[in-house]
C-alpha cells in the first residue's frame, strides 16, 4: 500500500492539530498503514490541499464541506468521546485504494 497522506486542520495549528497528528499517526501505525502527516490553519486548507494532496482531512474546527476530501472530524481525539468510532472509520477510509 501507498503511503497515504493525512491533513490535520484547526484555528491555529498549534496544539489541538499536533495532538490529532500524533493521535492520527499512532491509529495508522497500529492498522500497519504508513502516513504522512501534515498539519495546517483552517484558512489555509484549501492551499494546503493543493500542496500536499491528502488523501483524508483531520478538522478540529469546521472546514468547508466543498474540498473533494473526505473529511472527519476529529474532536473525539480531545475528547475521546466516540474515538474507537472515529479510528475505525478512519483505517477504512486508509484502507481504499
Amino acid at each position: 500500500m501507498a503511503k497515504k497522506r493525512i491533513l490535520v486542520a484547526c484555528g491555529t495549528s498549534i496544539a489541538t492539530a499536533t495532538h490529532a497528528a500524533h493521535a492520527v499517526t499512532e491509529t495508522a501505525k497500529e492498522a500497519g498503514i504508513d502516513v504522512d502527516v501534515s498539519q495546517c490553519k483552517a484558512s489555509e486548507i484549501r492551499g494546503k490541499i493543493q500542496t500536499f494532496s491528502p488523501d483524508i482531512i483531520i478538522a478540529m474546527t469546521p472546514v468547508p464541506d466543498d474540498l473533494g476530501v473526505p473529511v472527519f472530524g476529529g474532536v473525539p481525539f480531545l475528547s475521546g468521546v466516540g474515538v474507537d468510532q472515529l479510528k475505525a472509520d478512519i483505517v477504512a477510509a486508509l484502507q481504499e485504494e
